[in-house]
């Protein structure tokens, strides 16, 4: 299995600043994109820290005999009491935090771990399908039938996050196996690529990602034409021979 790979962030058209963060391991190993909140200073060292911590653990353990799954969840717990240390420290970035979704290609079993609302896509036989579920009181909302989908787009609560980095009472990661064939993409975004492109809007995008950097830039450029009122962080991975 050949895994090739692109990441790109933008701060859109609102921001001064990126908050988001994002990282590629150059053998392809995992993949990482992180969301930070909690004010421009904040968000920017929550999600700093959050890719740093899970990226060093990662890479110092891979070779170690830690099982996949436990290995995961280890780098988000580990970057979550880093996050908690660094508000204690600097009592200005209180409450800051950060989302997460990290995909690892390790024993032949990848694995996907999210925390918050940052997603990761599939895209296969011209299908596109959410991987992840989002942390937030609308995604409970809608599942359970309370909003309706269009409800849940315009909903002002729809950035209320239920699970972050950087909460001491963050006891759980969602860790889940990935289904993965030749020729699939995955795609690893934050929410302000979903916010301003619906999923069929982002499928139209996923059509043809032979290059994936164009892919990348169009992504980014799309949402943006749709208003680019947050940052945006794309990272594509393409399944091939």
């Amino acid at each position: 299995m050949k895994i090739n790979f692109i990441g790109a962030s933008d701060p859109g058209l609102i921001r001064f600043s990126n908050q988001d963060a994002f990282y590629t391991d150059p053998e392809g190993r995992f993949f990482i994109v992180a969301d930070g909140m909690g004010g421009h200073a904040g968000g920017e060292e929550a999600s700093r820290i959050a890719t740093q911590e899970i990226q060093s653990y990662l890479g110092a353990n891979w070779n170690s005999a830690i099982p996949s799954q436990k290995l995961l969840e280890e780098a988000l717990l580990q970057a979550n009491e880093a996050i908690i240390r660094d508000q204690q420290n600097h009592p200005e970035r209180s409450d800051m935090g950060t989302t997460a979704v990290v995909v690892v290609f390790r024993e032949n079993s990848p694995l996907c771990a999210h925390v918050g609302d940052s997603r990761l896509y599939r895209w296969r036989n011209s299908q596109l399908d959410q991987i992840t579920e989002d942390h937030t009181w609308v995604a409970r909302a809608l599942k359970v039938g309370d909003i309706s989908p269009d409800e849940a787009r315009i909903h002002p609560f729809r950035h209320v996050l239920s699970r972050c980095l950087g909460r001491e009472d963050l006891q759980h990661i969602d860790i889940q196996p990935l289904d993965i064939q030749q020729g699939d993409r995955l795609l690893l975004c934050s929410d302000g690529l979903t916010e301003e492109l619906v999923d069929e809007k982002i499928a139209a995008y996923m059509q043809d990602t032979s290059m994936l950097d164009k892919a990348s830039i169009a992504l980014i450029e799309a949402a943006k034409e749709h208003g680019g009122h947050d940052n945006i962080t794309v990272v594509l991975v393409a399944i091939d021979n």
